[in-house]
């Protein structure tokens, strides 16, 4: 195949004068093309009898998921639950920070459950070996570790992420009854740990497993309940939505993974990404982190969905999204005329958009980091569409109004 091309490199330089000009590129191209192939092949050839295919090797890279910083604020990527073979997860822990690596996530937790530990015959119990295992690669990649652990209760009242601990050992495994579960979570408490609700509705046909139970009103009365996972995997509690907002609560996304990622996502897809959590942090040092998820500076991101506080999903939009003055009129009969404008997303995130005003393009898909042509009627001065890719309430989109003038 290689003697193939280069023969047909060679006939090139026969063209006729009128097109040698044109058929010197082409040629430099097909050499320019050839060249590391032959490389390549020679540098396979070991000796002894061996040719090494490291060509068929899948290349180490970390993707840059792309998303502008809102209002002086980055947006920190995160996922704070994770588990490994150090509780019911199905891989080893750095196999977890190669992943966040690869994906272009900024910070992580493994949350290994407390109290549920199915490979205990095979694998050495030690609730924070998994954290260890992980400090100084994830210092070498540049990754934010932040120590963890998955209080698993039963449901009711359920399961509570502790990140921010200093020592996961110590906690209260015992969960026969309810007695312990408020002493659990205290035991978090007293660490400063920041506390999350993983989730609420995953076992909906149990009494009290998705409402707002005394004992969760407790917690927050105490100040030992910070916010709610939102968006668990595949799983969108809505009204986990609506209490963070009505009560003041930190939004939550997270993967939950236990799996490889590229084992239960479709990566190949360019709109889809593991569930995580997006964090407005001043600066990307786990302090910054940690005060943002104290001031509730979230938006939990699905792939194609945003979900959270409407000031935080507004934020996220308008610095992702901008339209370009008309550039282009197209005259209609009667006098009548069409403008024509661009709109473009300069992220990773998806946008579905549908018009609820205005006399313009009725709905309006917009990929990551890509660009779409809207249009309205001549003399229109605004258009309002419904992000409906995003919810603000358990019942609301985001609403936001391109000014045409």
């Amino acid at each position: 195949m290689l003697f193939n091309s280069l023969t047909f490199v060679t006939q090139l330089s026969f063209c006729n004068e009128k097109n040698i000009k044109n058929m010197k590129m082409r040629k430099i191209f097909l050499l320019a093309l050839l060249i590391p192939a032959l490389c390549s092949f020679g540098q396979n050839r070991k000796g002894d009898g061996m040719i090494y295919l490291d060509e068929n090797r899948r290349p180490q890279f970390r993707e840059n998921l792309m998303i502008p910083d809102v209002n002086g604020y980055k947006v920190l990527k995160c996922d704070f639950h994770m588990h490994t073979v150090f509780s019911d997860g199905q891989v080893w822990p750095t196999i977890r920070n190669q992943e966040v690596w690869e994906e272009g996530l900024d910070a992580y937790a493994i949350t290994d459950h407390i109290e549920y530990s199915p490979f205990k015959e095979d694998v050495r119990i030690d609730h924070n070996r998994g954290h260890e295992l992980l400090k100084d690669v994830a210092e070498k990649q540049n990754l934010i570790l932040v120590k963890g652990s998955e209080i698993t209760r039963q449901t009711p009242p359920g399961h509570f992420n502790a990140i921010f601990i200093d020592d996961a050992s110590g906690f209260i495994a015992d969960r026969a009854t309810n007695e312990f579960d408020r002493d659990a979570i205290m035991k978090a408490a007293e660490q400063d740990a920041f506390i999350f609700w993983n989730h609420p509705g995953w076992k909906p046909n149990i009494e009290g497993s998705y409402e707002w139970i005394d004992f969760i009103e407790d917690l927050h009365a105490h100040k030992a309940l910070h916010g709610i996972e939102v968006v668990n995997g595949f799983g969108i509690h809505l009204k986990a939505l609506d209490w963070c907002i009505d009560k003041g609560l930190t939004v939550m996304g997270s993967s939950d993974i236990h799996n490889l990622v590229a084992h239960e996502y479709d990566l190949d897809n360019r709109h889809v990404h593991r569930t995580m959590t997006l964090v407005l942090s001043k600066e990307r040092t786990r302090q910054s982190l940690r005060e943002a998820l104290d001031a509730g500076r979230t938006v939990a991101w699905a792939s194609k969905y945003l979900l959270g506080k409407e000031e935080h999903v507004r934020s996220l939009f308008e610095a992702a999204v901008k339209i370009a003055p008309s550039h282009y009129t197209e005259g209609k009969a009667k006098g009548k005329a069409t403008r024509y404008y661009q709109i473009t997303n300069n992220s990773d995130l998806y946008f579905e958009l549908e018009l609820r005003e205005g006399n313009g393009t009725g709905r309006v898909i917009l990929y990551p980091r890509s660009s779409q042509l809207i249009s309205a009627a001549d003399g229109t001065a605004s258009l309002s569409y419904e992000v409906v890719t995003t919810y603000i309430r358990s019942d609301r989109h985001l609403a936001i109004d391109f000014d045409l003038n």
